[in-house]
């Protein structure tokens, strides 16, 4: 990929990322588990919470990481493709796939109704309005930062292979 394509791609990943990071922190300062289980009294919304909790603290640690990674890259004089494309790889293969794949499984993505103009977001227990749209904003977010890095979920590692055996 030309490097004039990867700082590009980096430069809106990056803001892309400090989204993210801004939505996940607002709501992770503004809500605990008490907080999320005394509005939601259902059976088990403890044990929900919890894992809803864990996983958006990984996927705000995960993007936080990536978001300084490619800071350096982008502040650096001579822009160094090679470090900025790994950067690349790891926000897709950690915050987009933290996001989809979520440790706890408190949501999936149903791929079903991702063109029909519904949420593809289907959670195993009914959140509260707050849990709900926190996870629905980021994500659109997610979502676009896949479509974009499409080309580093394999491509790219295979590229790197074969040009290691040359």
């Amino acid at each position: 990929m030309p490097s004039t394509n990867v700082k590009a791609i980096s430069e809106s990943t990056r803001e892309k990322l400090k989204l993210a990071v801004g939505h996940l922190e607002t709501f992770l300062n503004q809500y605990a588990l008490p907080q999320l289980t005394s509005e939601d009294q259902g059976s088990d919304s403890e044990l929900f919470y919890k894992g809803l909790l864990a996983d958006l603290r990984h996927m705000l640690v995960f993007s936080e990481v990536a978001y300084e990674k490619l800071g350096v890259a982008l502040r650096r004089p001579n822009f160094d493709t090679d470090f900025a494309e790994r950067g690349l790889y790891d926000v897709y293969h950690q915050c987009v796939n933290a996001f989809f794949y979520p440790k706890n499984e408190c949501y999936s993505e149903d791929g079903r109704y991702a063109y029909t103009g519904q949420d593809a977001i289907r959670f195993r227990k009914k959140p509260i309005r707050a849990a709900r749209d926190i996870v629905l904003t980021v994500s659109k977010i997610f979502e676009e930062l896949r479509d974009d890095l499409s080309y580093y979920e394999s491509d790219y590692m295979t590229q790197r292979r074969m040009q290691g055996q040359k």
